[in-house]
């Protein structure tokens, strides 16, 4: 995973069909945990384009998508809004969101 800017993140929604935003914060105990998980992911899924950023430097996507804790992961696909995943459970519960 590669860490993206805002800018980023709005130029793949609008180039990819699927594309997935992984938010955390450094101190977050819960987001390392989270942060192992989507490297496995994006291990498994090498054609799903996925970024992430600290959300104290992407105050915009906070704002704009109503982010209400860390961690989260926005997934977006064309033409349907942002769906917002909180709870990870599971390796196989993220590659089933990104299905």
């Amino acid at each position: 995973m590669n860490e993206w800017t805002y800018s980023d993140w709005t130029r793949t929604v609008e180039s990819e069909e699927l594309a997935a935003f992984y938010l955390y914060t450094p101190l977050c105990g819960t987001c390392a945990v989270a942060s192992k998980m989507l490297n496995v992911v994006t291990e498994l899924k090498p054609d799903v384009q996925i970024g992430k950023a600290d959300l104290n430097y992407v105050e915009e996507i906070a704002t704009e998508y109503q982010v209400e804790s860390v961690p989260c992961l926005l997934i977006k696909r064309k033409s349907q809004p942002a769906e917002k995943v909180y709870a990870f459970q599971s390796v196989q519960n993220i590659l089933e969101k990104l299905s």
